[in-house]
């Protein structure tokens, strides 16, 4: 049984280790640790939504929407959702991603969000994909390594 709740800064061990195997699986360019867990998602400053999907007491997914801020690293407009969405790879293909993403479209339309940013990397086709699937649409020129996608609201 799965359980989608918001995150809290005692998950973010967890959380962590959900993309650390993301990145094991190659389709993250980089680790992380903890910290930087609580410092990109649990940051309640332009926190809209973060929800885990937790599955009998192990974290095996989640996602963040923020508020975009000035100069935030993505070049994301001001105001617009930043989304970013984390299975971890034994857990995929569940439908977690559509539950958590269900949870967070509902955030982003009582925030008031008008726009989603989704920057997926290049090479992640699993992520694609999914926001392909959830209706994302490339919409400016990335790198070779992301593409930014949207989502209009």
């Amino acid at each position: 049984m799965i359980e989608f709740r918001p995150a809290t800064p005692t998950d973010a061990e967890a959380m962590a280790e959900v993309q650390n195997a993301i990145y094991r699986a190659g389709l993250r360019a980089n680790p992380v640790d903890a910290a930087l867990v609580r410092e990109r998602y649990l940051d309640a400053e332009y926190t809209v939504a973060c929800t885990v999907a937790d599955q009998d007491g192990q974290v095996v997914g989640f996602q963040s929407l923020k508020r975009a801020w000035p100069g935030n690293p993505y070049d994301v407009a001001e105001g617009w959702g930043i989304i970013g969405t984390h299975i971890h790879p034994s857990a995929g293909r569940n439908g977690i991603g559509c539950h958590l993403f269900a949870i967070s479209l509902s955030a982003a339309k009582a925030a008031g969000l008008r726009h989603i940013d989704a920057s997926i990397g290049a090479g992640n086709e699993p992520a694609l994909a999914y926001y392909s699937a959830m209706g994302f649409i490339p919409y400016r020129e990335g790198d070779d390594v992301i593409i930014p996608h949207r989502l209009d609201l």
